[in-house]
């Protein structure tokens, strides 16, 4: 294992402070060799001296600054982490048309219409745009379940889901689609703690619903009397 998978690697204000110091010992060094060699009849202007000096005091400040900043964004990091725990194992419902194969080999959406529709078209197509599934949806207006199986060998791999709705008056209707799947695991993308769900990764901001997935356990099995 790297090491620095333990350590971890120096933050770029550590960087930039291990810098300055070694840049502010380089002017104390210059500035005691002029100091010394400096014709005492014409003794050298402080001013100058006292401006770097004040540069590099405000420098310091600007790198304090970034570890402190730098520390407040690995504790949100961490916390985040913590709370996206809590959805591990459960249902949740994002505002997309794409969703991944769950375990039960199921590909699940949620689609709602603005009005009743006169007809409802509903297509699955693969990653690559080709339409491989069609079949009439629900015509009430607001939310509906849509729950296809790929068949036997199809890969698992994300799905789109497109839903036409027209109305009486041969009008399109209004149509959200809703992806559902189950949280595997938790992912870091760019310091952001994002949900892995069905091969979707999403942000926990855009979760619309979470649900509790229980087990169905068989009923025991009742024993005759004679």
């Amino acid at each position: 294992m790297d090491i620095s998978a333990l350590t971890g690697q120096p933050t770029a204000a550590a960087n930039s402070a291990a810098t300055l110091a070694e840049d502010f010992d380089n002017f104390l060094n210059l500035l005691t060799t002029q100091l010394q060699y400096q014709d005492p009849l014409a003794p050298m202007d402080s001013n100058q001296f006292t401006q770097q000096l004040v540069a590099f005091t405000g420098v310091e400040q600007s790198i304090a600054t970034n570890k402190n900043l730098e520390s407040i964004i690995t504790q949100n990091q961490s916390l985040s982490a913590t709370n996206t725990v809590g959805y591990l194992g459960k249902e949740v419902t994002i505002s997309s048309d794409k969703a991944g194969v769950r375990e039960d080999g199921t590909v699940r959406w949620e689609y709602a219409l603005a009005a009743p529709s006169s007809s409802t078209k509903i297509t699955v197509k693969d990653t690559n745009g080709i339409k491989v599934y069609e079949e009439n949806g629900e015509l009430g207006a607001g939310l509906h379940e849509f729950s296809w199986t790929p068949k036997e060998g199809t890969p698992k791999e994300i799905y789109t889901l497109e839903v036409e709705s027209i109305s009486g008056n041969e009008e399109e209707i209004e149509t959200n689609i809703y992806s559902k799947g189950i949280v595997e695991s938790l992912e870091t993308v760019n310091g952001q703690v994002l949900l892995a769900a069905n091969g979707l990764l999403t942000a926990p901001v855009n979760v619309l619903s979470v649900k509790e997935i229980f087990e169905q356990k068989p009923l025991p099995e009742e024993n005759g009397t004679e």
